[in-house]
């Protein structure tokens, strides 16, 4: 089981860099879904149990948030993530160093894992990096959101390699939390897009930057 779970969470690398280097907004809500999908049985596949979790897992972040996240996408109108604040090919370069900086970090450390596969850990520092990552260099509104997915999906790894008596009950609490924020965030954009016809937030923090520069010149 635990060369399985190993093999399966080893997917996750090939997801993150994939992530770092799409500039396709659809096949990104797709990757994210996917990665959502396979996190989701991840419980289930490193404790035997625990079942009615992962699908519920399954169903919210491989069908429900994709769903959403798609729909928002339709409504703004946009294709691609253009000329992100980091290329994509430096993205997969920095995504695969954090990789091996997770790895190393945890080699060091001695962080060990009695219950679940030793590369749960490790891996849910990467992920739960990349999420970061995504949300600091990309423009759209949208790939931010897709960014703040995979960073709950790294948490979500963690929670499940710690495997902790009530550690189920209290991810389908975040789980639901998440749901909501995704929700309100795919208002948020169809919102933005509807009031400024984009929803690149570059443009929205040079929209505050020409506001200081007008209230500075008024006085």
């Amino acid at each position: 089981m635990n060369l399985f779970c190993d093999i399966f969470l080893a997917t996750l690398v090939v997801v993150n860099l994939a992530l770092a280097g799409v500039s396709h907004l659809p096949t990104a809500i797709r990757i994210v879904g996917l990665q959502g999908f396979l996190i989701g049985l991840l419980p289930y596949l490193l404790t035997g149990e625990h079942f009615g979790l992962s699908a519920i897992n399954m169903l919210v972040k491989g069908g429900l948030m994709p769903i959403l996240l798609t729909y928002a996408l339709k409504k703004s109108k946009a294709v691609k993530e253009l000329e992100p604040l980091v290329s994509f090919g430096k993205s997969v370069a920095i995504v695969f160093a954090i990789t091996l900086a997770s790895f190393y970090f945890c080699e060091m450390k001695g962080i060990d894992c009695a219950v679940a596969t030793r590369l749960a850990v490790p891996l849910a520092f990467a992920t739960i990096a990349t999420g970061l990552f995504l949300i600091v260099s990309r423009r759209k509104a949208i790939t931010q959101v897709l960014g703040f997915l995979v960073f709950e999906n790294g948490i979500s790894v963690f929670a499940a390699s710690i495997a902790m008596e009530y550690g189920f009950i209290v991810e389908l609490g975040i789980l639901l939390d998440v749901f909501v924020l995704v929700f309100i965030l795919g208002i948020a954009i169809f919102e933005i897009n509807r009031t400024f016809s984009s929803i690149d937030t570059d443009k929205l923090n040079r929209l505050g930057d020409v506001g200081h520069l007008h209230r500075a010149g008024a006085r």
